[in-house]
């Protein structure tokens, strides 16, 4: 008798969990996600892509012309370039939701303009 009194009270309780592709919780506060570089602000050094342990930043030329080569599917979400930026060109986004099929939609490029 116990169990299906146990059952009632779960039939009206509120669910715990959430509708998640509809409903989505905001990230909390120091959430590191994926890094974005500010092409504005890169001097090109590449101190970025030598501090990278997981080798997930390519950087193709070096100074104001350099371009940079971000493989997500790498990425560690460490924050070690954010951190090692000089000009502190590199934020972590909040962005999170970065699975997919295709790994070549997984590489994001940086070029100055």
């Amino acid at each position: 008798m116990s169990l299906i009194k146990e059952a009632l009270k779960q039939v009206l309780k509120k669910p715990a969990t959430l509708n998640y592709p509809i409903e989505k919780v905001p990230v909390p506060e120091g959430f590191r996600g994926r890094p974005i570089w500010d092409m504005r602000k890169c001097i090109g050094c590449g101190l970025c892509s030598r501090v990278c342990p997981s080798g997930a930043i390519e950087m193709i030329g070096k100074g104001p012309q350099a371009e940079i080569k971000h493989y997500v599917d790498r990425c560690m979400f460490c924050a070690q370039c954010a951190e090692s930026c000089p000009r502190n060109a590199i934020t972590m986004s909040q962005e999170y939701e970065l699975a997919d099929f295709d790994r070549s939609k997984m590489v994001y490029e940086y070029k100055h303009v």
